[in-house]
Formats: C-alpha cells, structure tokens, sequence
C-alpha cells in the first residue's frame, strides 16, 4: 500500500472564539475577519500540495477554512462524524467561574480515564469517537494518497488519539490552534505524526522551512 498522507487542521477562528464563548456542534457559526485571513493564509502556504480530498464536518467554519481549495476544484466530503462534541447546555454561553470550574472538573474526569462521562446535555469523548470511527475507516480504505481533513478542537484530539491507538484519556496532549496544522503519514496500517499543530503558515513564513 503507497504512503498515505493526513493533512489535518483545526478551522480558522470564529467570533465565538474570539470572545471565548463555548462553541460546540450546536453552534454554526462563521469565521471572523482573523479567521479568514488564517484560511487564507494556509491556502497560501499549501496550494501546490496534491490534495486529493477534502473531507470537512457538517459545521460551516470547516468549509470556510479550506473554500480556497474548493474553489480551486479539489473535491470534498462532508461528514456529521467529524462535527465537533456537543458542548450540550453549555454551548453558546459566556465563561463564568461556576462554569469554567464544571469544565474543569469535567476534563479532569476524562483524564482519569471517565471518557463515557457525558457533558450535560451533550457528548462524551467515546460519542464522539463512535461517530468518527466510520470516517477514519473510510479516509483509510480510501484510494486517494494525499487529504486534508478540517475540524473542530476537541474532536481534532479525540480523533488523533485513535489515529495513533492512544487512550481517549491522553487527548488533552494534543495541541490545537485554530489554523494549526497536523500531518500524518499512514503506512504499513500505522499512523506517524509528521508535524504536530505547526501554525508557521500564519506567520508568513516558507511551510518547508522548520518551526521554531
């Protein structure tokens, strides 16, 4: 089997983020003037890579972000699986201190392990891995070698640590910014992270040239 390779990015930022308000699958919401620029900047970057497709979630931030390839006639899919996890109650609320303390001890349980523990009214890590295994089984069954995958934070984490067989409980170990790129090379049916949340690209620099 060729070398296949996962260009993979978190979405270009949004007002949501902006004002640090909780953003989930329920919000759709579009990229603010900085996100934007971010999409326009990576496409900059990374236009003479050979993408094959683009697979994006059902959330619009994801195709504003890659729009320039699409425009430029790369196919791509859209799949509910790589929406981000339901924030549930707590999406489209302002951070408060009784709520960045729920989210605290929230994450603390995952990462003990208590990745079946549900956000209220929403998701937990192991919804959202059973709804993404699907689309990662049909990125690797299929024949195109070289795709760009957008997403969303949380579920960008979720999603690498079952690309590289690590326990939902690490995915707090994974970085992400918005526009931040992963890539991973597939062979052999093991996945290897090339680069790893790079953001080089948003600072007007050669992507070939190393980070710093």
């Amino acid at each position: 089997m060729p070398l296949k390779k996962i260009y993979l990015i978190r979405h270009g930022q949004t007002r949501f983020n902006e004002l640090g308000i909780v953003q989930g699958r329920g919000i759709d919401a579009s990229l603010n003037a900085t996100g934007r620029q971010q999409a326009e900047m990576f496409y900059r970057a990374y236009q003479n890579v050979p993408f094959d497709k683009i697979y994006i979630s059902s959330l619009k931030r994801t195709y504003e972000s890659v729009a320039g390839f699409v425009a430029a006639g790369i196919p791509y899919e859209v799949h509910t699986g790589l929406d981000e996890i339901s924030w549930g109650e707590h999406e489209g609320a302002k951070a408060s201190p009784e709520r960045n303390a729920y989210f605290r001890e929230l994450v603390a349980a995952w990462n003990n392990g208590n990745t079946a523990m549900r956000i209220a009214g929403g998701e937990s890590p192991e919804d959202v891995a059973a709804r993404q295994k699907p689309v990662i089984e049909g990125i690797v069954a299929a024949p195109e070698e070289t795709v760009l995958v957008c997403m969303h934070g949380r579920a960008m984490r979720i999603l690498l640590c079952q690309l590289l067989n690590k326990p939902l409980a690490t995915m707090d170990s994974f970085g992400h910014h918005n526009l931040g790129l992963y890539i991973l090379a597939y062979k052999d049916n093991t996945f290897a992270v090339l680069e790893a949340d790079s953001t080089v690209h948003l600072k007007g620099n050669d992507p070939a040239a190393p980070q710093k």
